[in-house]
């Protein structure tokens, strides 16, 4: 079977849903024409719809690298990668305790490849809070309610920090008064 009829079968499986098959028959479609990057891009579309991020990331750079000029296809990855990375600090913040500046690390890369993650920003937002450094947390809130404007957390979140802000640098100039007399 030649690429383009593996493809029409794989869009036929996503209208109906079933993704699995859908992505059988784009790695088809790959098999039957390795080097169209096209094949690879949407392969990796339908991986990362299904949370299969190594796979998505796999189809994503051999796409970039057929056709490193489309900037659609350079997108993707670095969404993919973004979307690997916050998985990562996920896990580092269920430690016991957290590991708090590692995972930050993660998401500040995360958040640099796709500008556009929500949770990457909110995420960060609340770790800087937790390590006080109110600033880059609310920098971090703001740009997740730039986002998302009805999410009530990154709200409150914006909210809370810049209370906390606030009252820090409160605490700061009284203590420069005090020493000045």
């Amino acid at each position: 079977m030649d690429g383009e009829s593996c493809i029409k079968k794989a869009y036929e499986f996503i209208f109906n849903s079933d993704f699995e098959q859908a992505i059988y028959w784009f790695e088809q479609a790959i098999e039957a024409e390795p080097e169209n990057a096209f094949y690879y891009h949407t392969c990796a579309v339908s991986c990362a719809r299904s949370g299969k991020w190594a796979k998505a990331k796999q189809h994503a750079e051999s796409a970039l690298r057929l056709d490193p000029e489309h900037a659609e296809y350079k997108y993707h990855l670095q969404t993919v990668e973004a979307r690997i990375l916050l998985a990562e600090a996920d896990l580092l913040l269920a430690k016991v305790p957290p590991k708090l500046v590692e995972a930050a690390e993660l998401l500040d890369r995360a958040s640099s490849l796709d500008p556009l993650s929500f949770d990457a920003f909110y995420t960060l937002g609340v770790i800087y809070a937790a390590l006080n450094q109110y600033d880059k947390a609310a920098s971090n809130a703001r740009e997740a309610m730039r986002l998302d404007p009805s999410h009530s957390a990154a709200r409150r979140l914006f909210a809370d920090v810049n209370r906390k802000r606030r009252m820090q640098h409160l605490r700061i100039n009284v203590r420069k008064r005090k020493r000045n007399r």
